[in-house]
């Protein structure tokens, strides 16, 4: 897997990023300014032992190669490979773009906070922060200069419960005030930007996701959210009006994105 030549995006987000398990690696620049970075995990899958392991030699240190050995069930490693990838070429096209430096993917240490209400959100040794979701056949990763929240859920039948968890009334809020926007999205894509806005705080699903209040979505793709009372507990200033936030049905899958 080679980095190929980064596409400067000058349109929308649902112009710019795209979904194909065929393809190995996908970067792109978006407003923000963002840098996503797509593995296929279906892509890994398919090549074989022999190959994945010349792949980690060539974009893991030695720690990392050492981790990825303990991981016991190919599903797990599989993403976690994927993830990592996503991370390292992110950043190194995040750097090339934004700061004329290269670095190697090797260079690019990934760790994860490890305790609190923050204990597994990714970072890396650049300066740069970054945010990191998979799914199924994909990892997508997000760059940014300030914290980055990126969720992605393969569109598919949810559990009833769940559903109606998803598309039940905020308490407070009447049916006539809900936005018709919020109204006609899917399950799924409403609980991506639930879990966009979480994970933009570090905190992942160790916060209830009925905190993240849904107010509006635009075909766009654009979002508004409220913060319940125990999120704003943990993040007093976490105004949706002061972020951008982004959701749309991308190839089969629901993808959102937050970020200021």
């Amino acid at each position: 897997m080679t980095t190929p030549p980064s596409r400067v995006a000058v349109a929308g987000l649902d112009e710019c990023l795209a979904l194909d398990p065929a393809r190995p690696l996908y970067v792109t620049h978006v407003r923000g300014p963002l840098t996503l970075t797509v593995v296929s995990i279906a892509w890994l899958r398919g090549i074989g032992d022999r190959a994945r392991t010349i792949l980690e030699s060539r974009h893991l240190s030695d720690v990392e190669s050492a981790q990825a050995q303990q991981l016991p069930l190919p599903k797990r490693r599989l993403e976690w490979l994927a993830g990592r990838l996503a991370l390292k070429h992110g950043v190194c096209a995040y750097q090339r773009r934004h700061f004329g430096t290269r670095a190697g993917t090797r260079d690019v240490h990934v760790s994860t906070v490890t305790d609190g209400l923050r204990a597994g959100k990714p970072q890396v040794d650049f300066p740069v922060e970054v945010g990191l979701s998979h799914s199924v056949d994909f990892a997508v990763a997000a760059c940014g200069p300030r914290a980055v929240g990126i969720d992605v859920e393969r569109v598919r039948r949810m559990p009833p419960l769940l559903t109606e968890l998803l598309t039940t009334t905020t308490p407070g809020t009447t049916q006539a005030a809900e936005s018709a926007g919020v109204r006609a999205m899917a399950p799924s894509l409403r609980w991506a930007c639930k879990e966009a806005v979480l994970k933009h705080f570090g905190f992942g699903l160790r916060v209830d996701p009925q905190e993240v209040e849904l107010t509006g979505w635009r075909p766009d793709g654009r979002f508004s959210w409220r913060a319940g009372p125990g999120l704003r507990l943990h993040v007093p200033e976490s105004d949706g009006t002061r972020f951008d936030s982004w959701a749309r049905e991308v190839d089969g899958y629901s993808v959102a994105l937050v970020w200021r």
